[in-house]
């Protein structure tokens, strides 16, 4: 099938939404089965000093644990509102954020940044100009920051507008609600929400119970659940999470041509940034390319750059090791397939 196609459905008692491009599974968001869900904010208690890890570790109330990463003068009991911002690993505490989100298609409310910006990635000028006169009458009496996002781009004036308010008025009904004990407050966006709010371009949509059997994403699913990718020109990538890491190993195959390492690397470059974010993993990875000079570091750093440029989960690109290993750094915002699939 070609063009885009959004699913909305359930993976066992699961919600999930599915993006195929040209009949392809381009991005996976599934529901996770416990915990604190990314994008929910609470009412939170500091505990102990996590001295040598730059954090406190904070009580989210019902025996959940956060941890709170930089935060400056604050005392044990201390109470304040936290945002979730990623999935947290088996055993270890939830990442936390006291600087608040309320993200929807349009518009970003900051309570905590004030001012109103356009996304960069609108360049029209007109467009700009018409974007913050909308934005400057929906804000004009609060104190919150505002970010216009991209997909405001094509919209229409009345329905961003509308869109503010909605989160300007979801704000404020949180904080009205800081006092008290540890507790949730706002419980984060499920798959579908955000399938709605993220995946923005133009799309078929199917609601149908079963949608995924029918577009033959469960097949698809199951096959990324391997740790084999096949690359285009005959390349082949392993990607394998292990405890500490993700491990990714590129190899060249049958190509023996000097240039052979070169071509793989770039392809598994261009793969990459899809690869992860269907199979939900982040932390740590590092990358065993190919072998290939040192001058060729260039042309795949430059390639990489591209492909995780239009990624959605933010991504920092770490560098080279001593052994010649490329390392990454990449938010844990997803639930790895591996649990969805347990």
């Amino acid at each position: 099938m070609k063009g885009r196609l959004i699913a909305l459905d359930h993976i066992g008692d699961r919600e999930a939404a599915a993006l195929m491009v040209d009949g392809k599974l381009d991005d996976l968001i599934v529901a996770q089965a416990a915990g604190p869900v990314p994008g929910s904010i609470y009412r939170a208690e500091v505990g102990r000093q996590m001295k040598g890890q730059g954090g406190v570790i904070v009580s989210l109330g019902e025996g959940q644990m956060g941890f709170l990463r930089g935060v400056k003068n604050a005392s044990p009991s201390d109470r304040l509102m936290v945002q979730i911002t990623g999935h947290a690993e088996a055993g270890k505490a939830t990442p936390v954020t006291p600087k608040l989100l309320f993200k929807s298609r349009y518009a970003i409310v900051t309570p905590d940044a004030p001012g109103i910006n356009i996304s960069r990635a609108i360049r029209d000028d007109d467009i700009r100009d018409a974007l913050l006169l909308t934005a400057h009458e929906t804000m004009s009496d609060s104190g919150f920051g505002l970010i216009v996002r991209s997909s405001a781009a094509k919209a229409e004036a009345e329905a961003i507008a509308e869109d503010i308010e909605a989160m300007r008025a979801l704000a404020d009904a949180v904080l009205a609600k800081a006092e008290g004990p540890p507790a949730l407050v706002h419980l984060g966006d499920g798959p579908h929400l955000i399938a709605w709010r993220e995946w923005t371009d133009p799309a078929q949509v199917d609601t149908d119970a079963g949608c995924f059997e029918t577009h033959d994403i469960l097949d698809q699913i199951e096959h990324i659940a391997r740790d084999y990718v096949g690359l285009s020109g005959g390349f082949t990538m392993f990607i394998e999470p292990t405890r500490a890491l993700v491990a990714v190993d590129v190899n060249t195959g049958g190509d023996t041509s000097p240039a052979a390492g070169l071509k793989a690397n770039i392809a598994a470059a261009k793969a990459l940034p899809t690869q992860l974010r269907l199979r939900g993993l982040g932390g740590q990875i590092t990358i065993d390319l190919a072998p290939m000079t040192k001058r060729d570091r260039k042309p795949f750093e430059v390639a990489l750059r591209a492909a995780f440029k239009a990624d959605p989960v933010d991504t920092t690109l770490v560098g080279w090791t001593p052994l010649g290993h490329f390392e990454l750094q990449r938010k844990r915002e997803r639930v790895p397939l591996s649990e969805v699939l347990r």
